[in-house]
């Protein structure tokens, strides 16, 4: 079956007055359709490139990088309410209140005020900030700005959900309260969904499939995680450990 996300001999070159740095040399990845696969790697292995590529704001060296048969970066317009991003800082418009924020992809897709008002309302409740509506993103701590970023990105019903370490500006018990709303979430609503991490925890906690990178941006581990057996979670641990370990 083909691959929902796929990357077929991908490599990615950077070319500067230093010199040329590879970020990607002949990557072959596929993402089935409703998995959540965390990508995971320590610092530079070319995750986030990964990421761009995928997204559509990079493209690639060689080789080809496909989502549902288009091309992120040639056919962009396409991807338009398909594709959702939620990044490591929220990058809310601090001119506009939570519910626009929330709403923006919906204003610019041409969705009418109050449709998309009631969508962002509703996504805004579900993430837990009722009442938070009409707050300013200067007003609401780091938790609830990063929600509004996750609401925003749902508020889409995008297709695919990319995910950059977005948890990791939080404190660890925000991040890990959320993180788990947001599994729950994305589960719920039955999306594709890659998330960069540098994490082993966090992997092992959002990932039904765990890809390990090693620079620049080779496959070590490939592997799917039962989150229903302690067990199973304890040998997926070790295995990422070890293959961290040669790196």
């Amino acid at each position: 079956m083909m691959g929902y996300v796929q990357l077929n001999e991908v490599s990615k070159v950077f070319s500067s007055d230093a010199g040329v740095t590879t970020a990607i040399s002949d990557l072959s990845l596929e993402v089935e359709k409703g998995q959540i696969v965390a990508v995971l790697g320590k610092t530079g292995c070319g995750k986030s490139t990964m990421f761009n590529l995928v997204a559509g704001l990079s493209r690639p060296s060689s080789g080809s990088v496909r989502v549902e048969g288009y091309d992120p970066f040639t056919d962009f317009d396409w991807f338009r309410g398909k594709l959702a991003i939620v990044f490591q800082n929220d990058r809310l418009m601090p001119w506009r209140t939570a519910l626009e924020n929330v709403c923006l992809g919906l204003e610019l897709a041409g969705v009418p005020r109050k449709e998309r008002h009631d969508t962002g309302r509703r996504w805004l409740t579900q993430l837990g900030l009722a009442g938070h509506e009409d707050d300013y993103p200067h007003a609401l701590s780091g938790g609830m700005r990063q929600r509004v970023s996750i609401a925003r990105a749902f508020c889409l019903s995008p297709h695919l959900l990319l995910c950059d370490e977005p948890f990791s500006a939080l404190d660890a018990i925000t991040a890990g309260r959320l993180r788990e709303e947001f599994v729950e979430l994305v589960r719920k609503e039955h999306l594709t969904s890659l998330f960069i991490t540098h994490s082993l925890e966090e992997a092992l906690t959002v990932g039904d499939r765990i890809v390990v990178f090693k620079k620049p941006a080779k496959v070590v581990l490939d592997l799917v995680v039962d989150h229903h057996s302690d067990a199973e979670v304890e040998q997926a641990r070790q295995q990422i450990i070890d293959a961290l370990g040669t790196i």
